[in-house]
């Protein structure tokens, strides 16, 4: 049986054992492993799943991983994020839609201490959901903004979905942060303008809130002045060239710890809370990882993917059409499969293509990350869906799907921009050289 066949044989396969309900990592291990064996020799896939975990876990690059999600988790133990969330709220609360539109900034906030789409769907779920009741917001409008503003957290540094793609391909993390930084506020303003355009065509869905004055907004920054400050160091620093981000993830969890015990909100209890939270995120995201990358050299060996790209690049279609051919492939399966699964079973094949079609590297993994943030919104998995479903069971999932088409809509418009203005990626990467 030809190297192909067998490739394909084992995408079944994988497909099966996922449909049976085990964890993807172990799904790609024993498909990797299995592969390897069969195509190569007994010894060399038991020589590689001896060096696999090693190498990943041993990885200083892979570190900037935990390190994120401690900064994210001793954050939302401290209540850090409350803060991010009040702040945008006495700003712009006042205004018609106004809380909805401090959501999708408290989003973008949490987004640049937050690893995860659904930390930040939920962290601010839970803030600003209720806020929506009180004021009597459209339930469709409040649960929609939360579910679609959660997205920003795969894309505003940092990110799992960067690092996990910079890692898997070997691209720079702090490049691809850096790629992200700019389509995120962009993300962020497009949700915001959707909001504006719907609360002005019908005022009813989104009433206004209670007007603070000046002083109290500006009173508002003293409660989490540290994080935002924290937050222009991390970023400003891997810009700048400061710190590697690695580093830059160390710098981070320092300074949030730091800044939740001079303020007295983090005891024991919740410090070893985030710790455990951090550790078995970390430990399924490594597990995945080693997974991954036994799959990724099954692949490799079968030569599906350089195929593949031979296949498509003979096409008489130009560079552009396949990209948009590819994109149209991750909305099929967002509707089907969550974020981290679509990263990592496509890298492998998408990847090597879009290379050969002469992308940037730092392009396609954004808009890649891109295109997984709109399936965590699309039915019928829609990840962050179920999860706003899960902290506000009074409304029904159809009715938060209703509330999520406008903002697929805005990211029609945002990905358009991505795919045709790629200086919008790369503006930034350039100037860090």
């Amino acid at each position: 049986m030809s190297p192909v066949a067998i490739g394909i044989i084992g995408f079944i396969v994988l497909f099966a054992i996922l449909a049976l309900g085990l964890p993807l990592g172990v799904g790609m291990f024993l498909v990797g492993f299995s592969g390897l064996w069969y195509l190569i020799s007994q010894g060399a896939a038991i020589a590689k799943i001896g060096l696999i975990p090693f190498e990943t876990i041993a990885s200083f690059e892979l570190a900037v991983l935990p390190l994120f999600l401690l900064m994210a988790q001793v954050v939302f133990a401290a209540g850090l994020s409350r803060d991010l969330y009040d702040v945008a709220a006495k700003w712009l609360g006042h205004q018609r839609g106004g809380v909805a539109v401090a959501t999708v900034g408290g989003c973008a906030g949490f987004a640049a201490v937050s690893a995860s789409s659904l930390a930040t769907a939920v962290t601010m779920g839970l803030v600003a959901i209720p806020e929506m009741k009180r004021l009597k917001y459209d339930p469709a409008l409040s649960t929609g903004c939360v579910a679609a503003g959660g997205t920003i957290g795969q894309l505003i540094p940092p990110s799992a979905g960067l690092i996990t793609y910079g890692i898997i391909t070997q691209t720079s993390i702090g490049k691809l942060f850096m790629g992200g930084m700019v389509p995120g506020i962009l993300e962020a303003i497009f949700y915001i303008f959707t909001i504006y355009v719907l609360c002005t065509w019908r005022p009813s869905l989104g009433p206004p809130g209670p007007r603070f004055s000046f002083r109290e907004k500006v009173g508002a920054f003293r409660s989490c002045g540290e994080i935002i400050g924290l937050i222009i160091l991390v970023l400003g620093g891997l810009i700048i060239g400061w710190f590697t981000p690695t580093e830059a993830g160390a710098v981070g969890a320092f300074g949030a710890i730091s800044f939740s015990l001079i303020r007295r909100r983090l005891n024991w209890e919740k410090f070893k809370h985030a710790l455990m939270e951090t550790m078995k995120t970390t430990g399924m995201l490594y597990g995945i990882l080693i997974g991954a990358f036994l799959f990724k050299y099954f692949l490799a060996v079968t030569t599906i993917p350089f195929r593949l790209a031979n296949f498509v690049g003979e096409l008489p279609l130009p560079p552009l059409a396949i990209m948009v051919l590819v994109m149209l492939v991750y909305v099929f399966l967002g509707c089907v499969m969550d974020a981290l699964a679509m990263i990592l079973l496509t890298i492998p094949i998408f990847f090597p293509l879009a290379i050969s079609l002469g992308f940037d590297p730092i392009w396609f993994g954004v808009i890649l990350v891109r295109m997984t943030e709109i399936g965590l919104i699309t039915p019928p998995i829609g990840m962050n869906v179920y999860a706003i479903s899960g902290i506000a069971p009074d409304v029904p999932v159809t009715t938060i799907f209703r509330g999520i088409i406008p903002f697929l809509i805005a990211d029609v418009c945002h990905v358009a921009l991505l795919l045709f203005v790629p200086a919008v990626v790369l503006f930034l990467p350039k100037v860090m050289g």
